[in-house]
């Protein structure tokens, strides 16, 4: 920006300050020079500084000031010299001191411990009474003014003091809230080359309007005006507006998708009992993943209330086979243990109650997005606590075609990739199993879902019957990590504010 066009955007404060930065650079002879007040100089300096005209720097000043007993003393003197004051013509007693001085047992203790410190008195008895006299030393404590001409100087800089206040500073400072030290930030003020040719410039205090109101335009008054440049390219100040979380967005979004998909949401117990996080999986209740080491079980309560008529049928599925032709697993199947509270470990937990409700609708389409636990070693793609995104699809005639065409949906709708493969993979309660995996730009091929056909082992006892049931579990912080741009899933998470105002929100 050239000087003069400078000139016409200058606001009506800046062009009182500007003239006088060609005079003085100190912020309190500005504060002179144009009667403005302190945070109207304030703030034309902030804008002059966009501008850049001057440059601002914050600079700690340590400023001595009164404190509460400072003062005091300031008006009646100092204790020790009201002490001496009463005995200076004749010796007096404690008592007779301490009223006519207006002393408090604590500044007649401080005085006393002073004035014997630099040999001011005597200390005699008599009567049973301490009796005080001044020596000629006490004589010369009293002609004494270092003190009190400090106080007189205060507040004042640290700095400021001679090599004599300063001792006198010294000792003052180990006395009780006689003088204060605080730090003062103050503003530097410094011209840059462009500054310094623009403070030469003739500016004047003309009358500049800053906006065309509707009464200017009405009666024309805008005519001959001079209004005031606006500079559209000067730097300001960043809004952050209210917004939602990140990946509160993302699940409401992934939400959003489910819903316009025709399926139904489903939802589940956070604290979930052993038999839906997994027996009624068809899991064996020897199975590795059981181990105290892969799930958080809960102390207190430590057992849940279940349906006994339930138990009974997935008891049967998992030691023979419940009429589906199958042998189960050959076990004795342990009711106490189906029974244990735990954290849920997975959403496939919500599933299970879902098919063993009531309100099952066949054919139906359902999905939950549900918060899991799991003990793990917490890195760039793994957390002890996450989302999943899972659910299924009931009805006659479903076959592993079907699943696939999910799976695809899945990395290209949710994850906004084109890179993905479906490999096959193991779980107990599916069969086939596959698991989908989708090339991360930085982390290379990472697992998206597991998936599969729920295994007619786990679906005849819940539901009742044997029927098709497809079915996925997303790993939909890493989906978010895909649409969000995320390197390290801890970021979902994130209490960063400035990285939280500028995570990408889709």
């Amino acid at each position: 920006m050239d000087i003069k066009k400078l000139i016409d955007t200058l606001h009506p404060l800046e062009r009182k300050v500007m003239p006088v930065l060609a005079k003085t650079l100190d912020f309190n002879e500005i504060l002179k020079q144009t009667q403005l007040k302190e945070v109207e100089i304030m703030r034309a300096l902030q804008w002059l500084e966009n501008k850049q005209v001057v440059k601002l720097k914050d600079k700690l000043k340590e400023i001595i000031e009164l404190g509460k007993n400072g003062k005091s003393y300031l008006e009646q003197g100092f204790p020790e010299k009201r002490f001496l004051e009463q005995i200076k013509d004749v010796p007096k007693d404690q008592e007779t001191i301490q009223a006519n001085a207006n002393l408090s047992k604590q500044e007649f203790g401080v005085s006393m411990g002073i004035l014997k410190k630099n040999s001011a008195i005597l200390i005699d008895k008599k009567d049973k009474k301490l009796i005080f006299k001044i020596t000629p030393m006490g004589k010369q404590f009293l002609e004494k003014t270092e003190e009190e001409n400090l106080l007189k100087k205060l507040p004042a800089e640290l700095k400021s003091l001679d090599e004599k206040n300063k001792k006198v500073y010294d000792n003052l400072k180990k006395r009780k809230d006689i003088i204060i030290l605080r730090l003062q930030k103050i503003k530097i003020i410094e011209l840059t080359d462009f500054g310094k040719k623009a403070a030469k410039e003739k500016i004047t205090d003309e009358k500049i309007l800053d906006r065309l109101t509707p009464e200017l335009l009405k009666i024309g008054a805008w005519k001959g005006k001079k209004f005031r440049r606006y500079d559209v390219e000067i730097n300001v100040p960043e809004i952050y507006g209210g917004r939602k979380q990140h990946y509160q967005r993302f699940l409401d979004w992934v939400r959003e998708k489910f819903f316009s998909l025709g399926f139904k949401e489903m939802d589940g117990p956070i604290v979930e009992c052993d038999f839906y996080d997994m027996d009624a999986l068809y899991m064996p209740q020897f199975h590795s993943a059981r181990d105290i080491h892969d799930a958080y079980y809960i102390k207190e309560p430590k057992y849940c209330k279940l349906d006994e008529s339930l138990i009974k049928k997935v008891k049967a599925a998992h030691e023979n086979g419940y009429e589906t032709g199958s042998k189960g697993w050959g076990y004795k199947f342990d009711i106490q243990k189906t029974k244990m509270n735990l954290l849920r470990t997975h959403d496939t937990a919500i599933s299970a109650r879902t098919l063993s409700s009531k309100d099952l609708k066949i054919p139906g389409k359902y999905f939950q997005i549900s918060r899991c636990f799991r003990p793990d070693v917490i890195d760039a793609s793994h957390n002890v606590d996450f989302n999943q995104v899972g659910g299924f699809v009931i009805g006659e005639n479903l076959n592993l075609k079907h699943l696939f065409g999910l799976l695809a949906m899945f990395a290209k709708e949710f994850a906004g990739t084109t890179e993905y493969k479906i490999v096959p993979g193991y779980f107990p309660f599916t069969e086939p199993s596959a698991e989908l995996m989708a090339k991360h730009p930085d982390l290379g091929w990472i697992e998206l879902a597991g998936s599969g056909i729920f295994r007619p082992e786990m679906v005849k006892p819940l539901v009742g019957k044997a029927v098709p049931v497809i079915a996925w579990g997303v790993g939909i912080d890493r989906i978010a990590m895909f649409k969000l741009g995320i390197k390290d899933i801890r970021q979902l998470f994130s209490h960063d504010l400035n990285f939280l105002r500028n995570a990408k929100v889709i």
